[in-house]
């Protein structure tokens, strides 16, 4: 049951991640260069969530028994 909780936590993580991440991919027509998408990502927390949520997932898959 455990592994289940960490792989819907996982879930919302890269969902929520995935989502912003996005969100963020319309300053680029706004004149935001490639690079400095990057930079701003990279500084943002919740961007971090997508490989977190990846993570979860991945490791709860492993390690399921059922």
């Amino acid at each position: 049951m455990w592994w289940w909780i960490v792989f819907l936590t996982g879930f919302g993580f890269a969902v929520a991640g995935g989502t912003v991440t996005i969100t963020y991919l319309n300053l680029i027509p706004a004149g935001l260069s490639w690079w400095e998408f990057l930079i701003l990502i990279q500084s943002r927390f919740e961007c971090y969530l997508f490989p977190l949520g990846i993570l979860f997932i991945t490791t709860a898959i492993i390690f399921m028994r059922d």
